[in-house]
């Protein structure tokens, strides 16, 4: 992943197979109120202009004396999220961090990038596999497609039977009091297997830290290579309109927040701690991470910024989660061990230059994948195989669902290995990765809840696992260990959309 776009994208989806990544947080320890006279001196801004997280003992008393001290300390708040005691700071005091730190009530403090804050312009990064049928055969596809009750692509769609589904969507296609937000690049809600079920009022653009709710900009910069949202939100919820493709649980609402960047599109830890805040306070129920949090693959907690990330972004959704909503993230695509004793990191800082490292996977975390209470989700090929490119680990995967693989060639008329979904601009295509396989686990969340609406996210969490099918360890694949009901490369099973209709 030697460019930011892809590095990023590996928790976001990956076209045609590539990696993807995902990443984690923790909630840390309350501290003491600050005094008020306790204040660092002022401070030149003779540095690079950085962003920063200030985590302090949540509520306005303390919050507001930290603010004191981040002005002192050359620093300006960008937003103030008093609940949760995450203060977003841009400075251009080199010793900011180091200063704030010193401040009583600060419990961790750092920045959140390592490369300056920039304007914003956008790029292109590889296309995605469009379909390759010709106007005639989709037309035919169509007919038999409709002749079946099935959506004009849907016999392109492996991976709906995969996890049944296509027999869900018979009994119950969701309700439209269920809503899963995409925290993503955005998505194209004019697209029209996603417009009768997108929820503009539980929308927003996040980019920075502030939430911008106005009219479309939750869309993605650049359609032609922002795409990943979009294509997220299809599995999830496509609706059953006798158009293109069908989602999982095609009766439910989709959100869009976008927290990508518009030149890199990385994901930066404001922007996240931004959008899990807004789901949370705008009744969402689900949420779906397809992404790490950049610049580190993995943040490690003997890093003073490296755990104000983990400290900000864990306390953003923990309070999604106390909220009522449960919380679902892609493994990566490195074909990493989760669980090993040690990893290597050689794409990291992927904002400016890459450091080899080896870190501790149990102190060092991707972020949001590994944060408590957050549903790791593994990928799957057509054969019911782990996909080559997926992350794994005993204790470490929750569940599993069909992300794709092009090396698992599924019968006619798919043809294709990978997961056929929505694109910006009324378009479908083909992309593989974890991030494929998270948006099948959200809307199966979203039919748990919607058949059992009372149930929170422990709830719901505990009835994903307990109804996935696992498939077992393949013979000969020493990568697979645990045991038939819990193992290393599916937790424990790949989804099942019917039972969580009909149990």
């Amino acid at each position: 992943m030697a460019h930011p776009r892809s590095r990023r994208m590996r928790a976001l989806a990956v076209p045609l197979g590539l990696a993807l990544t995902a990443s984690l947080g923790f909630l840390p320890n309350a501290a003491t109120a600050a005094p008020q006279d306790s204040v660092p001196a002022a401070a030149q801004a003779d540095g690079p202009l950085l962003s920063y997280v200030v985590n302090t003992t949540p509520g306005h008393a303390t919050v507001g004396k930290v603010e004191k001290a981040i002005a002192k300390a050359g620093g300006k708040v960008i937003v103030a999220h008093e609940q949760i005691g995450v203060i977003v700071v841009h400075s251009a005091n080199p010793q900011f961090a180091a200063t704030i730190r010193t401040v009583p009530g600060v419990q961790t403090a750092g920045a959140s990038r390592t490369a300056p804050l920039k304007a914003s312009g956008t790029t292109d990064v590889g296309k995605p596999q469009k379909i390759d049928l010709s106007k005639s055969q989709l037309k035919a596809a169509g007919s038999a497609a409709k002749a079946n009750g099935q959506e004009p692509l849907e016999p392109l769609q492996w991976d709906l039977p995969a996890i049944k589904a296509d027999k869900a969507a018979q009994v119950n296609p969701g309700s439209r009091g269920v809503t899963v937000a995409v925290i993503d690049t955005g998505v194209d809600d004019t697209h029209p297997d996603l417009k009768a079920n997108f929820s503009a009022k539980q929308s927003a653009n996040c980019v920075g830290g502030v939430a911008d709710t106005s009219k479309g900009a939750w869309r993605p910069w650049d359609p032609s290579s922002d795409y990943h949202g979009t294509h997220v939100a299809g599995t999830i919820a496509a609706a059953r309109n006798g158009t293109g493709v069908a989602g999982v649980a095609p009766g439910v609402k989709v959100s869009a927040i976008k927290v990508s960047e518009p030149e890199t599109s990385l994901f930066y830890a404001e922007s996240v701690v931004c959008a899990f805040v807004f789901a949370a306070d705008h009744g969402v129920e689900v949420t779906n991470n397809s992404y790490y949090v950049d610049p580190w693959m993995f943040n490690c907690k003997d890093d003073a910024d490296q755990a104000a990330i983990v400290d900000a972004v864990g306390r953003a959704a923990s309070y999604a989660q106390r909220k009522g909503a449960i919380n679902i993230a892609a493994a990566g695509n490195s074909d990493l061990d989760l669980g090993a004793a040690k990893l290597p990191d050689a794409s990291s800082p992927n904002d400016s230059t890459p450091v080899e490292r080896t870190i501790n996977p149990k102190t060092c975390w991707d972020v949001p994948t590994q944060l408590p209470g957050t549903v790791t989700v593994a990928a799957t090929g057509v054969h019911k195989l782990k996909s080559g490119y997926s992350n794994y680990g005993l204790g470490q995967i929750d569940v599993a669902a069909p992300g794709g693989d092009s090396k698992q060639v599924p019968e006619l008329p798919a043809k294709n290995g990978n997961i056929l979904s929505t694109m910006p601009g009324g378009d479908w295509a083909y992309l593989a990765g974890t991030s494929m396989a998270s948006p099948h686990v959200s809307g199966v969340a979203a039919l748990l809840k919607s058949a059992h609406p009372k149930s929170g996210p422990q709830e719901l969490q505990w009835l994903l696992k307990q109804q996935a099918d696992n498939p077992g360890c393949p013979t000969g694949d020493a990568t697979c260990t645990g045991t038939k009901h819990v193992n290393s490369h599916f937790g424990y099973g790949i989804v099942d959309a019917l039972d969580a209709v009909k149990k």
